[in-house]
């Protein structure tokens, strides 16, 4: 082979995995990531998505297919495929564990209720869904309505480290606030009595009360959550593109799929931003 049909062998090769990689770029989907994108929000070279089960918000197991489901779960899965990384979702005990993890950068990103507070350790995009906030009763309780429940000798239970915990603490007035590790154990306090109420999203006021015979989500609400994607603090540069995703996976109804995939009550996709 001479010197210059080598050098023009060179060439066609650099030429044809030029255009593999311009055909592969351009197959893909409106938010596919530049490479800096990608290793802002994956910076381990997967996605670590932070989840917690008992509620189809984030991750609960599917017993029929063996896939796991929940909107956080589907969701997390969606981002990693658009970013073209592999998908670790990372599964803690209860919410609060989530919060800390996004906030020490243990996990790139969670699906979580955007408040004011938690803005202080981890940046949110857009909502993406809504959720009203309400009570889970026993079967034995008399209370029929959301405002009966701020009254003396009455003890409202919520998830220890809460949205529901931080506002409920603040806004009673003779009601007592009675904190729960785990959505489970909540349960076996509202069985036993311990507790006559127990707050959160409806969504998982729903999955607990299947667990609970005979207990009721009272009718009415005393707020709305609004879930977005958290990301740690320091990875703003990355922001345009979870605002572009989640826009996105509102309008091609990728949200409200995994919203009925999860089973998922007392939830609407957010409006459009």
């Amino acid at each position: 082979m001479t010197r210059e049909s080598g050098r023009m062998r060179r060439i066609i090769v650099a030429f044809l995995i030029g255009a593999g990689a311009l055909a592969w770029h351009g197959a893909g989907l409106a938010t596919d990531a530049d490479l800096e994108t990608r290793l802002i929000l994956a910076p381990s070279g997967a996605l670590r998505a932070g989840l917690y089960p008992g509620t189809p918000t984030s991750i609960l197991p599917d017993a029929g297919s063996g896939e796991p489901r929940g909107v956080g779960h589907d969701l997390g899965k969606e981002l990693a495929r658009r970013l073209g990384v592999p998908y670790e979702p990372v599964v803690f005990a209860k919410n609060a564990d989530v919060l800390a993890a996004v906030k020490n950068g243990e996990v790139d990103v969670a699906f979580t209720n955007a408040t004011a507070v938690r803005a202080r350790d981890m940046d949110f995009g857009p909502a993406f869904l809504e959720i009203e906030l309400g009570y889970l009763v026993s079967r034995e309780s008399t209370l029929t309505t959301p405002a009966e429940i701020d009254s003396p000798g009455l003890r409202i239970g919520v998830t220890a480290g809460s949205s529901s915990d931080a506002t409920l603490s603040r806004d009673f007035k003779h009601s007592e606030i009675v904190r729960a590790a785990t959505f489970d154990i909540a349960i076996e306090m509202l069985s036993a009595g311990a507790i006559h109420a127990y707050a959160t999203n409806k969504a998982t006021l729903f999955e607990m009360a299947e667990k609970l015979p005979g207990s009721k989500v009272l009718e009415g609400r005393w707020g709305i959550e609004r879930h977005a994607i958290a990301i740690p603090k320091g990875r703003e540069q990355a922001m345009a593109f979870i605002r572009q995703f989640t826009n996105e996976m509102k309008s091609e109804g990728v949200v409200g799929a995994a919203i009925s995939r999860a089973g998922l009550r007392g939830a609407t996709t957010s409006p459009a931003e």
